[in-house]
């Protein structure tokens, strides 16, 4: 496991490298976190327009369509407005992220992909796809997703965090 963890780790750092990465943890109930539930967010339009692309992939080879879920997209809102205030593209605190969402919404398992600086929710899902590890979180076991797409107001440039959840 140790192994495999290093490897995840490198692997991740290297996807860093290239504006976009993919992250997953096995959810335990130990978390001390209290969030309460976030029940609204207003999607955008690439918000709308990437979910639907992932969920039509998902659908094209035989899998379930993944659910929203408010509070998860309210988490990846957080992460983009974190990755904009530091000029990043990374997983910082994707752990706490993750506790949070197997604490409020009973999750068993949460991945997430970023990526930065594509112009249409399309390039963003084809780079995701064109990667080995983003394309496992998109084909993942998961039920339940959230999706956040921030426009830095300096660069104009895109974030994207999408995390998924099997709840």
């Amino acid at each position: 496991m140790k192994k495999i963890m290093c490897a995840m780790m490198f692997v991740v750092i290297f996807i860093t490298m290239n504006s976009c990465s993919a992250d997953s943890a096995e959810g335990s109930n130990n978390s001390t976190t209290t969030e309460a539930l976030i029940t609204n967010y207003s999607y955008n339009d690439s918000e709308l327009e990437t979910m639907k692309l992932i969920n039509d992939y998902r659908l094209s080879i035989g899998l379930n369509a993944l659910e929203k879920i408010n509070h998860i997209s309210f988490k990846c809102e957080e992460h983009n407005k974190y990755m904009i205030a530091n000029n990043v593209v990374d997983h910082n605190d994707f752990t706490s992220r993750s506790n949070n969402i197997v604490s409020v919404l009973g999750a068993k398992k949460v991945g997430e992909n970023v990526a930065y600086n594509y112009k249409t929710s399309e390039a963003a899902v084809r780079a995701w796809l064109d990667s080995p590890g983003h394309k496992e979180n998109i084909e993942g076991d998961f039920t339940h997703f959230g999706l956040s797409v921030t426009t830095d107001p300096k660069t104009g440039k895109k974030y994207y965090t999408n995390i998924f959840a099997k709840i």
